[in-house]
């Protein structure tokens, strides 16, 4: 599978970002998968839900199955977090994995950026990182910079840069 990546701070525009990402490959025919990476215990179920009262009693993983979709919730019990390389070796195989977050793993990324967050890019001292997505016109070295909001631009260098084509085969 290709990987590419989505990496910023928080408040960047990293989630808009790829969002309209996977609306935009996806509408070109390719399929897409999405791994987000969150710094904090995530809760995806809630209390009193039955999927939650079976976590609860001590179920290491839980499915909730539905007619329109399906989920894994795996509880790690103490267990550490599983690497990146863990994780996409367990998701169904799909043209294209757009990753949110992950700054700090080796794959390639693209850095979105908002001057409004103070934050200073992370390009510099990133070397994972391929291009610069931003609402101000950085520019780092000879790295490619775009407007956060041109989302084709943007798709189009991640899908050169991964080597599919602009348009799949089938289309």
């Amino acid at each position: 599978m290709k990987v590419y990546g989505v990496t910023g701070w928080k408040n960047a525009g990293k989630t808009g970002l790829v969002e309209r990402l996977v609306a935009e490959i996806t509408g070109r025919g390719f399929t897409v998968s999405t791994i987000k990476h969150a710094h904090h215990a995530t809760e995806i179920d809630h209390p009193g839900r039955d999927s939650y009262r079976h976590r609860e009693a001590g179920a290491q993983e839980v499915v909730v199955s539905s007619p329109r979709r399906w989920a894994v919730m795996h509880e790690l019990r103490g267990a550490p977090e599983p690497s990146l390389d863990e994780i996409l070796r367990k998701i169904s195989p799909v043209d294209l994995v757009l990753i949110e977050g992950y700054k700090r793993e080796p794959h390639p990324k693209v850095e979105a950026h908002r001057a409004e967050t103070g934050h200073p890019l992370l390009a510099p001292e990133n070397p994972t990182i391929r291009a610069i997505a931003s609402d101000a016109g950085v520019q780092v070295g000879d790295l490619p910079a775009f407007d956060l909001d041109d989302t084709a631009a943007i798709a189009n260098f991640i899908l050169t840069q991964v080597g599919l084509p602009k348009e799949p085969d089938n289309v």
